[in-house]
């Protein structure tokens, strides 16, 4: 049953206001994060999810097609965005050599080095607007939140028809 055909419930004002509230915090800290990110180092948080996704791929290279998977993106994002990327000497695109149908995504020296170099101050910030903001029990409770969202998203997409 998809979720299409499922009986909608009538949720409660105080669901609703939970939910924005969820909503809206998370967008404001995901846009001070990102803020911070591009002054503090002249880097997108899409360069950054890319670069830390090939830094930790072994050889800092990983197909397209997979990194695209790891960052959650559609392949033609992807792709544009490498290309920026490429441009700014942070990547290189080489042909796979065990499969020439495909591309490989190298974090080159110089854009591992301004990986490295942003990496510590975002972790600062991460630190200062998310870590340092709950206590031990909420930063629990947080982990138990967003474990339970996850799983059930990972559900959700495991069972959903294929729109290829």
């Amino acid at each position: 049953m998809n979720s299409s055909s499922k009986p909608r419930r009538r949720l409660t004002d105080e669901q609703l206001r939970i939910w924005r509230d969820y909503i809206e915090t998370a967008d404001k800290l995901r846009s001070e994060l990102g803020r911070r990110l591009q002054q503090d180092s002249s880097l997108s948080t899409g360069d950054y999810a890319v670069m830390l996704a090939l830094s930790e791929a072994e050889g800092r290279r990983m197909r397209s097609s997979e990194l695209a998977t790891v960052v959650g993106w559609e392949r033609s994002r992807l792709s544009h965005h490498l290309g920026r990327m490429e441009k700014r000497g942070l990547i290189r695109r080489e042909e796979c050599a065990a499969d020439t149908r495909g591309a490989e995504i190298v974090l080159v020296p110089a854009g591992f080095e301004a990986f490295r170099r942003a990496v510590g101050p975002h972790l600062a910030a991460v630190d200062e607007l998310f870590i340092a903001a709950l206590s031990e029990e909420e930063l629990a409770a947080a982990a138990i939140l967003t474990h339970a969202l996850r799983a059930r998203l990972d559900r959700e997409r495991s069972t959903a028809p294929s729109t290829a």
